[in-house]
């Protein structure tokens, strides 16, 4: 990686973070550099849905060029429940499987609009992904597969669901 123009960084330190923004739209505006390949969700899910993004990637400003990728899973899931499997299985079962096969889409270039704010733009971006991988839009992160549910947010969907009914 240190070969490479990859931008490290520690996703909890504050300071990383600022750096790491500053890195990348230093990179944007270089236009003899390649395109920088973000996976905005921050991790994976069980390919039917795609999770809100981080919104760190929108804010820099530059054009982005979507791309929905998909796995199919009739020859070897590619998807890690690291709750189910340790990482020795998951990879045992990955080397053993007969196939890995996915469908990769590359979308038209999209841009910030003037009266959009970062937030906005990452459901455009991940709207237009999960309709064309034919996948559901959810509106929380990877950190729900693995910390509890907030009871402000429990508390939120009640209330929606109370008005509903």
């Amino acid at each position: 990686m240190k070969t490479t123009e990859h931008v490290l960084f520690e996703r909890s330190e504050m300071k990383a973070r600022h750096l790491v923004r500053k890195k990348i739209r230093e990179h944007v505006a270089d236009k003899t550099k390649l395109p920088i390949l973000i996976f905005p969700e921050g991790t994976c899910i069980n390919n039917t849905s795609v999770m809100m993004f981080k919104k760190g990637s929108f804010e820099v400003g530059g054009t982005i060029h979507p791309v929905a990728i998909k796995y199919d899973p009739r020859f070897g899931d590619a998807f890690w429940n690291s709750m189910k499997y340790s990482m020795m299985t998951y990879a045992f079962k990955l080397m053993t499987s007969w196939a890995i096969v996915c469908n990769v889409w590359y979308l038209p270039p999209m841009v910030k609009e003037e009266e959009e704010d970062a937030v906005h733009f990452a459901d455009r971006v991940k709207a237009v992904i999960a309709a064309r991988g034919g996948m559901s839009v959810l509106p929380w992160d990877g950190g729900l597969k693995r910390k509890k549910v907030k009871e402000s947010f429990k508390q939120e969907q009640q209330k929606k669901y109370c008005q509903i009914v």
